[in-house]
């Protein structure tokens, strides 16, 4: 199994030890634009055309937005089927 497949797997198993480092190689890889914060903030925004999500740089990473980065990738993956 490669890394890739690793890392999907740890996002499909809602891993608590999943980085903001490794989300943000899943999204940036989906096609998703990072905004990098301005002004002091943690908080890293990704886009792709209607959708958005927030993430904050912290440790660990709450498991809310690793539900939410899982619920946009089978999002995506099941837009390519169709």
């Amino acid at each position: 199994m490669s890394k890739w497949e690793k890392l999907l797997l740890k996002l499909r198993n809602i891993s608590d030890d999943l980085t903001f480092e490794e989300l943000r190689k899943i999204l940036l890889s989906y096609g998703y634009e990072e905004s990098q914060p301005r002004g002091g903030s943690s908080h890293y925004t990704f886009r792709k055309k209607m959708r958005k999500i927030t993430i904050p740089r912290h440790k660990p990473i709450g498991r809310i937005y690793i539900e939410m980065v899982r619920k946009l990738v089978e999002e995506d993956e099941n837009d390519k089927e169709s």
